[in-house]
C-alpha cells in the first residue's frame, strides 16, 4: 500500500505566533512531526505552506515544501491544493498530519492510511480513543464520535455523546469516544470536499469533519493503537511536551 502525508502548516497562529517553528527540546517543532512522518510508511512526505520560513524549514526536516495560497480557511483545503498541483489519480491515499503534533505516533500514521485501502467503499479515514474521564466526556473542547458497529463514523460532537438518558453524564459507557484529529483520504473524495461549502452542521458545531456527511463521503473509523501524545496551542503545551521528551516518553503510547 502506498501513501503520501501531507502537513498543513501556516505560520500565523493566534494564540501562539510562529507555532510550526517554535523551538521544541532545540528543534522547531515542525522538525519533530516532519520525523514522525518519515518514520511511517509514507512514499512521501510535503509540507503545505504559504510561507518561505516554513518550506526552508521543512527541507532543512529532509522533507518537500509544497507553496500554496494565503488564502485558505483550513488545512484541509491547503492539501487538496497540493494534491491538484501533483494531479493525483483519484484513489491515491493522503493522509493529513497536523503540525502542532510533535508527538504524533508513526503507528497511528500507518494505521489510518491502512484503515482507509482496506475499506473500499470509505472516502476518509481517521481515529478515536476511549474516553475514561467525566471531564473530558463533557468538555466542548474534546470531540466525541460515536460509530457503527462496521467500524463507520456516524456523528462527530463538541457535545457528550451519546448521551445517557437515565443517568448522570458522570457515567461512563464503552461507547464513549475522542476523536483524534488525524485524517486519510483518497484524492477524489479530498477534491469533492475542499470544492464544497461549508453545510449547517460544521457550521454549528464548528467540526469541518461534518462536511463530509453532508457530501455522503462514508468515514472509516479505527480505535487507535497509539495515541498522540498533547498537541501544541500555546506555551504551557510546549513545556509539557519537552517534559516529556526529557523523560524519555517516545511518540507512541500503547491504547490501554
Amino acid at each position: 500500500m502506498d501513501f503520501v502525508v501531507i502537513i498543513p502548516a501556516r505560520l500565523a497562529s493566534t494564540r501562539l505566533p510562529n507555532k510550526v517553528l517554535h523551538a521544541i527540546a532545540g528543534e522547531p517543532m515542525l522538525a519533530h512531526v516532519c520525523r514522525a512522518a518519515r518514520a511511517s510508511g509514507a512514499t512521501e512526505v510535503i509540507v503545505a505552506t504559504d510561507s518561505e520560513a516554513v518550506a526552508e524549514a521543512a527541507r532543512v526536516a529532509g522533507v518537500t515544501a509544497c507553496m500554496t495560497r494565503a488564502d485558505h480557511s483550513c488545512g484541509t483545503d491547503r492539501i487538496a491544493e497540493v494534491a491538484a498541483q501533483r494531479g493525483w489519480a483519484d484513489d491515491t491515499i493522503v493522509v493529513n498530519v497536523q503540525a502542532d503534533e510533535p508527538l504524533m505516533p508513526p503507528a497511528l500514521i500507518d494505521q489510518v492510511a491502512t484503515a482507509l485501502d482496506s475499506d473500499t467503499e470509505a472516502a476518509m479515514a481517521t481515529a478515536c480513543t476511549p474516553i475514561r474521564d467525566a471531564d473530558a466526556f463533557n468538555n466542548p473542547n474534546i470531540v466525541k464520535v460515536v460509530a457503527t458497529p462496521a467500524g463507520r463514523a456516524l456523528y462527530f460532537s463538541r457535545a457528550p455523546i451519546p448521551f445517557h438518558r437515565d443517568s448522570s453524564n458522570t457515567e461512563f459507557e464503552a461507547c464513549a469516544f475522542r476523536h483524534l484529529g488525524i485524517y486519510a483520504y483518497h484524492a477524489g473524495a479530498l477534491k469533492r470536499f475542499s470544492a464544497a461549502p461549508p453545510g449547517a452542521l460544521e457550521r454549528i458545531e464548528s467540526l469541518e469533519q461534518l462536511r463530509a456527511f453532508e457530501l455522503n463521503l462514508p468515514i472509516a473509523l479505527v480505535e487507535a493503537r497509539t495515541v498522540p501524545g498533547p498537541g501544541v496551542d500555546t506555551p504551557d503545551d510546549i513545556a509539557l511536551v519537552e517534559a516529556l521528551m526529557a523523560g524519555g516518553h517516545s511518540a507512541e503510547r500503547d491504547n490501554d
